[in-house]
């Protein structure tokens, strides 16, 4: 029986990104991303450098981050390996095993600051779960969407939500605001076609729903950390103090920088978690406006690597999720970049790939670890 003109069609076509007389590249191969680990790894070791700039040359530290950036990395590449249906497979288990490791860090959990955010583990040392929820949530949204008709009917956008708000209440009660746990549940409820009217309607009803919030749901400390963004100066030796100084190390920078180790107001120990949450105040002072555009150029290329690779997708969960890891990566650096400068309350998210602390860099590679699966898995 002769086959039919759409049959040779569909035999000679492109399938999963290859031609018929296309060979697989090494990179393929090894289902790895060459220009997303290149930029990766340019960002790894800046991040090694401040580091060690930041914590006054401190080894230990220096030493214990580098082992964070190698478990993530060999992360990303058992991640890289793995296809994507098998994550769609697994990704409500890895949602409820997160919302386990957050109603454990509520019974059993390290209280630092004032919150009780960290969870001990023995052997292997203190992690904040709510960094595995930010992992997590991206997965259980796409795989949520990729089982319904997309754009998404008003009851699936409602059950959505409801997968939000669980982790978004636990994560209250640490006390922790952890916009950033839902962010990549409102990013997925974006990129799955969600109308314009609800997305308008809703930013209302949370603007008329502030003063609430602002009596019932925020802490004090919380609450002044927002009157502070408009009037640093009002408590300049007090909560002030942490925008202050960061400003200060800012503009001292300038356009070239003081020069690595070099910085006065970090190195002097006037700005404070100036490894953490202000690393980027640090970098600013010793390497000035060029270095901050050198470094917003490699997180602008590695986000926009992220939504190529989703446009690129052949099923919408791995369009949804790389799409959606790619817009975390940008309101991650946004809101760190905007607490630093003086323009966002000072909310405790570090900086991607550059603060210390190797809950976040473990997760942040793995879930690019998924985004070449889905490149490579084509």
């Amino acid at each position: 029986m002769t086959p039919s003109p759409q049959y040779k069609f569909l035999r000679q076509s492109v399938r999963d990104g290859l031609s018929i007389n296309q060979k697989m590249s090494r990179w393929d191969k090894l289902h790895l991303d060459p220009w997303l680990l290149g930029l990766l790894i340019i960002n790894a070791v800046l991040g090694l450098l401040m580091v060690y700039s930041a914590s006054s040359e401190d080894m230990t530290m220096v030493i214990r981050q580098a082992v964070s950036f190698g478990v993530g990395f060999v992360l990303l590449f058992v991640c890289a390996q793995i296809p994507p249906k098998v994550y769609q497979a697994i990704s409500p288990w890895f949602y409820l095993f997160a919302i386990l490791l957050l109603i454990l860090v509520l019974l059993i959990g390290d209280v630092r600051l004032g919150a009780k955010r960290w969870l001990t583990i023995p052997g292997i040392g203190s992690m904040q779960p709510s960094e595995f929820m930010k992992f997590a949530m991206p997965l259980m949204m796409a795989w949520y969407f990729a089982r319904n008709p997309l754009p998404p009917k008003f009851r699936h956008i409602v059950v959505a939500l409801m997968i939000m708000v669980v982790p978004f209440v636990l994560a209250l009660l640490q006390p922790d605001l952890a916009i950033g746990i839902v962010i990549g549940g409102v990013f997925a409820l974006f990129l799955s076609g969600m109308s314009w009217t609800l997305i308008i309607g809703t930013l209302a009803a949370l603007a008329m729903a502030f003063p609430l919030i602002w009596t019932f749901v925020l802490q004090a400390y919380q609450k002044k950390r927002i009157m502070t963004l408009f009037d640093p100066e009002s408590d300049a030796l007090g909560a002030g103090w942490n925008i202050i100084q960061s400003k200060i190390a800012i503009g001292s920078g300038g356009m070239t920088g003081r020069g690595f180790l070099e910085g006065t107001q970090s190195q002097l120990g006037y700005l404070p978690e100036h490894h953490t949450d202000f690393i980027m105040s640090t970098y600013a002072e010793e390497f000035g406006f060029i270095g901050v555009f050198f470094l917003f150029a490699l997180y602008t290329a590695m986000i926009f690597r992220c939504m190529i690779i989703s446009l690129n997708s052949f099923h919408n969960y791995g369009r949804l999720l790389a799409g959606t890891i790619g817009l975390s990566l940008f309101f991650y650096v946004f809101v760190n970049s905007g607490m630093v400068s003086g323009i966002l309350p000072v909310t405790g998210d570090p900086l991607p790939l550059m603060s210390y602390g190797g809950s976040a860099v473990i997760a942040l590679l793995a879930s690019f670890g998924i985004v070449m699966s889905i490149h490579t898995h084509r």
